[in-house]
């Protein structure tokens, strides 16, 4: 299986001077997907923004995985709310031009 969009976990966490068991622990709470090919773990490249963001939770803000999940599951309650608002709006906006 080709690799091209797969860091491995040790790799990202030596480069982030972060122990693997905190990307386990994102895994178990299903904030994070882990592939393992050959007892390799490996994150997915669309995953690092996400991955990094929640690095910057817990090490610089002290947030545990917990208020990680909590937060992570509230921003995209306010990003599916944020995209019904302009849904209505546009609807609305139709409406309005009609008269």
């Amino acid at each position: 299986m080709k690799t091209d969009h797969l860091i491995p976990v040790d790799e990202f966490c030596t480069h982030h001077n972060i122990d693997p068991s905190f990307i386990r622990s994102l895994q178990q709470t299903g904030l994070v997907e882990i592939i393992t090919l050959e007892e390799t773990g490996f994150i997915y490249t669309n995953q690092l923004p996400e991955v990094e963001k929640y690095i910057r939770f817990y090490f610089d803000l002290d947030i545990n995985i917990e208020g990680i999940e909590t937060i992570t599951h509230m921003l995209q309650r306010i990003s599916l709310m944020h995209d019904e608002i302009v849904s209505l709006h546009n609807k609305l906006l139709l409406y309005e031009t009609d008269k």
